[in-house]
């Protein structure tokens, strides 16, 4: 139990956005900081933190509150798992009394794990700076590699005794038990039910999480043995997430804000070298294929990456595809590639560090420009070979979102690949539309929802009349088939929200914030098309109609980039269709007399005065229209008879179940429509 003093003083202590900033790059945006969400892969910044109220809030995925309430949601954490994580970052003492084994076992499981790998980390660090094994041959492998004591207290370098149980002893002796030692993969278990260490005979790299704490271990062997595995890594465990986690990130984070870049390499020690050779926003995806989570980390404080390639041609190729993983997510991606041999450690140490800089700095190259030269190389004048090698190069340039960039990347690729534009185009167009095609098929798979059956317009395979690879509209009228306008109720309210969107895009709204526990509520300004794109994405709400959809994916792309997309950009778009849609909802047939308010001087109540109330009002409609369906579905169902007393019982509760919905949701509109 931590006393209320003290939780007093952590509270105190704590400034929000300092322990979020751990997480999260957050930026000024009027009274408030804004960011991308932690807790969703999104790619458009829907997290605000209040600093003056001390709050949280996330749009995406509906959480908000204090600092404690933030760390337990983000680290799945107890209130007082929480309190003491603050503690740790404040230098806050908490006063607990000493607990026994028995306490310790019966302590919360990530808690636990938590404290252990702490102390491991602790007591390897002992183990290589006071025992003569450490000093003569852990410490002595740093040394010889040119690495300075100051960096190896940085990165909290150990070593791992060659004994087979001198960290199991310890441990248990600590009170550890000897199932957290297995949990934690510090330890394996022999038949018998012994315990042997792991990562015995071994230099050892701390890695942690983006507020510095402890979660796993890399263990690279000092054996010359070949047939003895360079590194091992700790299994995943409820602290440690290998594809969620970077080395280094903890360090780099503020360098990276800084300089708006970020260093990837390889290993571990590659990115001490860059800190020793004073380039700190540098990470390591450390030895794994880049991952998804990965990038989403890093694409919280920067969308500028620069990966350094050692000059091994096979490492390079293995890279590639983690490079398009990249681009795929938005990032903008540069490459450097040492000489041959060389890794950013032994060139850090070849150079010195002015040049180390120069390197990575000045000599860096557009991705897509090296990845085609690097291809072109490798084929030479192998017909096949190049026919492989664009299609390479064409994947990776569908892989890029923003259209514009695509354009970009596509006129200058077909210059250096000395193709004709329109070639490279149609293929690039077939590479999309092939890939809208597998997405479709994944989202199919996993929403209750088809996805449309046409690709997006935005891909830019249906925009363009007289397109010749754009594929054939699904269901499209036979020639002389009538054509008869069918608009259902539930697209006249799309119409009217994505119309109000086109119009309002740019106008702030204030959106009321709820307190904790009885604390004063908060208003919060967003621009009108940033609330309306997380509103539906929140609310799961569907825009059915095809042309609706395409308008509302135009505005969600856009807010991907941090960018308010106008009518007036849309007026100018590929798709014939979106200009129609901007044209439709822009130019009113009725239009108010300004003789009200400059001769009579009667000020109506105007739209743009009663934005939120519009987006609830639409967002209801929309929702009583899913309530009617379902209520109608499980009407069908019970008229058909057949049941089960079961299963009618069952029915008849999901239909009084829906029809209370149905009048909750009409009452907010003031209208009571009896069944």
């Amino acid at each position: 139990m931590i006393p209320e003093k003290t939780v007093d003083e952590i509270m105190n202590a704590a400034v929000i956005e300092e322990v979020v900033g751990d997480y999260v790059e957050l930026k000024k945006s009027g009274s408030a900081l804004r960011g991308l969400s932690p807790f969703t892969n999104e790619k458009t910044p829907s997290f605000y933190v209040l600093p003056a109220k001390g709050i949280f809030k996330c749009f995406s995925s509906g959480k908000g509150g204090s600092v404690v309430t933030f760390l337990m949601e983000l680290e799945k954490a107890s209130y007082p798992e929480a309190l003491k994580m603050l503690a740790r970052r404040y230098n806050i003492e908490v006063e607990e009394k000493e607990r026994s084994p028995e306490e310790l076992a019966a302590a919360t499981a990530k808690e636990s794990l938590g404290n252990l790998v702490t102390w491991a980390s602790k007591w390897f660090a002992d183990q290589m700076k006071t025992t003569d094994a450490g000093k003569a041959i852990g410490r002595s492998y740093f040394v010889e590699r040119g690495f300075r004591d100051d960096v190896l207290e940085k990165f909290l370098i150990g070593y791992s005794p060659e004994s087979w149980d001198a960290l199991a002893t310890a441990a248990q002796e600590a009170g550890y038990p000897a199932d957290k030692l297995v949990e934690s993969g510090l330890c394996k278990q022999r038949d018998d039910g012994s315990l042997w260490d792991f990562f015995k005979g071994r230099v050892m790299f701390p890695i942690r999480d983006v507020t510095g704490r402890v979660i796993g271990f890399g263990g690279r062997t000092l054996s010359t043995d070949k047939k003895v595995a360079k590194y091992f890594n700790s299994p995943e465990s409820i602290l440690y997430n290998k594809s969620k986690v970077l080395y280094g990130m903890h360090l780099a984070k503020p360098a990276i804000v800084k300089e708006e870049r970020c260093f990837l390499v390889e290993g571990y020690t590659d990115v001490m070298a860059m800190h020793q050779a004073g380039v700190e926003n540098v990470v390591a995806s450390s030895g794994t294929a880049l991952t998804t989570g990965q990038i989403h980390l890093i694409r919280r404080y920067t969308k500028n990456v620069t990966v350094i390639f050692d000059g091994d041609a096979a490492g390079i190729r293995a890279s590639l595809r983690g490079i398009d993983m990249l681009l795929a997510e938005g990032m903008a991606v540069k490459v450097v590639l040492l000489p041959d041999g060389d890794d950013p450690d032994t060139y850090a140490k070849k150079v010195g560090s002015d040049a180390l800089h120069r390197a990575i700095h000045d000599d860096a190259q557009d991705f897509l420009q090296f990845k085609a030269k690097l291809l072109a190389d490798e084929a030479g004048t192998d017909p096949m070979k190049r026919a492989e090698m664009i299609r390479s190069v064409v994947e990776s340039i569908a892989a890029i979102p923003d259209t514009i960039q695509r354009s970009v990347y596509l006129q200058s690729s077909a210059a250096q690949l000395g193709m004709d534009e329109g070639v490279l185009g149609s293929a690039l167009a077939q590479e999309i539309h092939k890939q809208s095609q597998a997405a479709a098929k994944r989202a199919a798979r996993t929403s209750p929802y088809s996805a449309p059956s046409s690709a997006p317009a935005s891909q830019g395979v249906s925009g363009f009349p007289g397109d010749l690879n754009a594929p054939p509209p699904v269901d499209a009228p036979s020639i002389g088939e009538e054509l008869v306008p069918s608009v259902s109720e539930r697209t006249v309210v799309e119409n009217d929200l994505v119309r109000a969107l086109l119009e309002y895009a740019t106008e702030v709204v204030t959106v009321r914030l709820e307190g904790e526990e009885g604390a004063e509520a908060t208003d919060l300004e967003v621009p009108f098309a940033e609330l309306v794109i997380h509103r539906l994405e929140e609310e799961h709400i569907e825009i059915r109609d095809p042309m609706n959809l395409s308008v509302v994916k135009r505005f969600s792309d856009e807010l991907d980039h941090e960018r308010i997309l106008t009518a007036d950009q849309l007026a100018k778009d590929a798709d014939m269709g979106v200009q129609q849609k901007v044209a439709g909802a822009l130019v009113h047939q009725h239009v108010l007399s300004p003789n009200w308010s400059n001769r009579h001087k009667i000020y109506p109540v105007m739209e743009r005065d009663q934005l939120t109330s519009l987006l609830e009002d639409s967002l209801r409609r929309l929702h009583l229209m899913d309530l009617r369906v379902a209520s109608k579905e499980v009407a069908t169902k019970l008229q058909a008879g057949g049941l089960s007393v079961e299963d009618e019982r069952d029915l008849l509760a999901q239909k009084v179940q829906v029809d209370r919905a149905i009048q909750a949701t009409l009452a907010h509109f003031g209208t009571v429509i009896l069944p």
